[in-house]
């Protein structure tokens, strides 16, 4: 039997900084068979470039700067404290992206998160990787907007850094939306004989069919956007899957990882009356 494929929730800030909508697509993650819904953690005064901090931009609470609305969107202790909480009340793994160094000491006071996740926004930052790789635990790298060379010097810094690491490898494509014709997920399989690790695939792209489709091609974990409506306030909602899609991305992946097999031909229990009816 095949390894069940690794299903992520990306929920990212499309709580909106909103406790409750959090909870909401917990749920919904839930319900739909996810095995981990997946937070983004920043410390906006690090992330936000000098320049944008000041730039003023209308927003649901009204008119305030940029740096204003990241902190308007961003969950610290009290939030995360519940979140955890919460997701163990719903049996439900979490986790989240930091987004620089102060993030993952951060995250990295919670025992229970399965993994970490390096975006691709920050594959290029290897003391973030090498210090994520220090924690010990499992590591999740997308490599969208990334060349094999920087793709090269992530996988490198994790296996330089800790031998024996434990380290998946995500092709990507960052364009929100992601066209079809520039997914190429052929490169699923490039990643896998280069980087002999388990490697998945992360979505950014309309519709349901090409995310299911790439567990054919070898991906053993699948993330995808999720929100509760694709027309809520926030850059990531447009390209995140909505609750029924989310069931039936889930189920097209478990039935297509289910019928994918073994690859060795045989003549299966079911066939066996058939073939002595029909066989002379």
């Amino acid at each position: 039997m095949n390894k069940p494929v690794y299903i992520i929730a990306e929920i990212g800030i499309n709580h909106n900084g909103d406790l409750a909508i959090a909870k909401k697509l917990i749920d919904i993650a839930k319900v739909a068979g996810c095995d981990v819904v997946k937070f983004q953690k920043r410390n906006p005064d690090i992330c936000v470039p000098e320049h944008q901090k000041t730039v003023m931009r209308d927003t649901p609470w009204g008119r305030m700067s940029y740096l204003d609305y990241k902190y308007k969107v961003e969950f610290g202790q009290n939030e995360y404290d519940e979140i955890d909480i919460y997701c163990k009340e719903r049996n439900i793994h979490w986790s989240a992206s930091p987004w620089d160094l102060d993030s993952l000491d951060f995250l990295n006071q919670y025992d229970s998160l399965p993994f970490i996740k390096i975006p691709s926004a920050l594959l290029t930052d290897l003391d973030l990787i090498k210090k994520t790789t220090e924690t010990g635990k499992r590591i999740i790298i997308s490599t969208g907007m990334s060349t094999l060379d920087e793709v090269d010097a992530a996988v490198n810094t994790i296996r330089e850094t800790k031998t024996d690491a434990s380290f998946a490898v995500l092709h990507c494509n960052s364009t929100y939306p992601a066209p079809n014709n520039e997914l190429n997920l052929n490169c699923i399989q490039t990643l896998k004989d280069r980087y002999n690790c388990e490697v998945g695939y992360s979505g950014h792209e309309f519709g349901l069919t090409t995310t299911i489709a790439s567990v054919c091609l070898g991906a053993t974990i699948i993330e995808r956007h999720i929100t509760i409506d694709r027309t809520m306030w926030g850059t990531d909602q447009m390209c995140s899957v909505e609750p029924q899609g989310l069931i039936k991305l889930v189920r097209g992946v478990r039935e297509l990882n289910s019928a994918l097999g073994d690859g060795i031909k045989i003549v299966t229990e079911t066939e066996i009356p058939i073939r002595e009816k029909l066989r002379k």
